[in-house]
């Protein structure tokens, strides 16, 4: 079995206009909910293998975080520049790429690509929020062979939700 949890970035600053997108850090509240939502991964004894992320700066900084408060070296985190403002289709292609001694696989990353993700993997959402995580498992080996037969919905967290 093969495990996917989508991390949409903690909440950006948006302070500075003249800085570029890509650019953006995490507010106050990204800084704040981050290590709160890698927590609640940790309390469910999530391990991951490897972490993809968008190489925008809240991302990198969300993901960091998020290996900080699991315990891990930032060296599981690889940056994966096609995952900004990636379509659905092209973060399928990046994850059926990956080795499959990975077994779970954190993805950070923005939406609506991430909303997209998660509907063409079968599943209805609204809006996946700042910071949010929604996780699939798939009934594979191989993560060439993911698809939405094979998907099921495993969790869906967001700050604002009570645990």
């Amino acid at each position: 079995m093969k495990k996917i949890i989508l991390i949409r970035h903690g909440k950006s600053a948006w302070n500075n206009p003249f800085l570029q997108d890509h650019d953006r850090p995490l507010a106050e509240r990204g800084l704040r909910d981050a290590p709160k939502m890698a927590m609640r991964l940790k309390n469910r004894d999530v391990k991951p293998d490897l972490f993809l992320t968008s190489t925008a700066n809240r991302a990198m900084k969300t993901a960091e975080i998020t290996a900080e408060v699991l315990g891990l070296p930032v060296k599981i985190i690889h940056s994966e520049p096609q995952l900004y403002h990636a379509s659905p289709e092209i973060i399928l292609k990046i994850i059926r790429n990956q080795n499959d001694k990975y077994k779970t696989i954190l993805v950070f990353g923005h939406n609506p690509g991430f909303n997209y993700f998660i509907e063409l993997m079968g599943e209805d959402i609204n809006n996946l929020p700042t910071s949010g995580q929604f996780g699939f498992t798939f009934k594979t080996e191989k993560w060439e062979n993911i698809s939405p037969q094979n998907a099921s919905f495993w969790f869906f967290d967001f700050p604002k939700k009570s645990t």
